[in-house]
């Protein structure tokens, strides 16, 4: 996708990267809140991953297949990350056992049928776009305010979870801001968006199986709010 030189320069200018930042990272999540636009949240997703997508294209010379990066997707990135999906299991069962035992595995008693939909519709429905933006697109724009690797793992971390506070509970947020640690530290090490949207995938699952995901459910915000 070719651009000419003046808009290359606009979408690349520290302003235009500033006035964007605050706008997608700030502004936006804030009236999510404010109007409780909770339902619609798909759609904000969809719109910034699109939005995302596009100004990659336009302004990072890598092609998406780079950006990808599918052979990071080895044992030896897995294993890690599967060692730590387990801890983090047993620790998100403990948390709910002592929180609200009555959510327990509730997805799996209440709803069977809809596991193996989840299972293959969360990674590409929701990880693959909420990675793209708050990982790969994160990293590509906004290095250049948060100048050190760490700096910028924390900085995606705390606009991932301070997206998630659009549900109105302490969970979904404490929770995300621990997911979104995770997330950035695998992208900063492999600058893989395949392996990270793997990885969102499976405590994505792992989640909403245990019985967590009714904090991270739109219909959530209508019950409590």
């Amino acid at each position: 996708m070719k651009i000419n030189p003046l808009a290359q320069n606009i979408l690349t200018h520290r302003t235009y990267i500033a006035l964007e930042f605050l706008i997608l990272c700030v502004l936006i999540p804030a009236l999510i809140i404010y109007y409780t636009w909770a339902p619609l949240m798909f759609r904000f997703l969809y719109g910034g991953a699109l939005y995302a997508f596009i100004i990659l294209k336009l302004t990072d010379g890598r092609r998406f297949k780079t950006l990808w990066n599918w052979q990071a997707v080895s044992w030896n990135n897995l294993k890690p990350i599967l060692i730590r999906l387990g801890f983090a299991c047993i620790g998100m069962v403990m948390f709910l056992i002592w929180y609200d035992p009555d959510r327990l595995f509730s997805l799996l008693y209440e709803r069977p049928s809809f596991v193996p939909v989840l299972l293959v519709a969360y990674p590409i429905l929701s990880a693959f776009p909420q990675e793209l933006v708050f990982c790969t697109f994160f990293f590509a724009r906004y290095h250049i305010f948060f100048k050190t690797e760490k700096r910028l793992i924390v900085a995606s971390a705390i606009v991932f979870a301070y997206a998630h506070i659009l549900y109105i509970n302490p969970v979904a947020p404490a929770l995300s801001l621990l997911g979104g640690l995770v997330f950035a530290m695998t992208y900063a090490k492999t600058k893989s968006l395949a392996l990270v949207t793997i990885e969102h995938g499976l405590y994505g699952n792992a989640l909403f199986l245990i019985g967590l995901g009714w904090y991270f459910y739109s219909g959530a915000v209508l019950q409590t709010g």
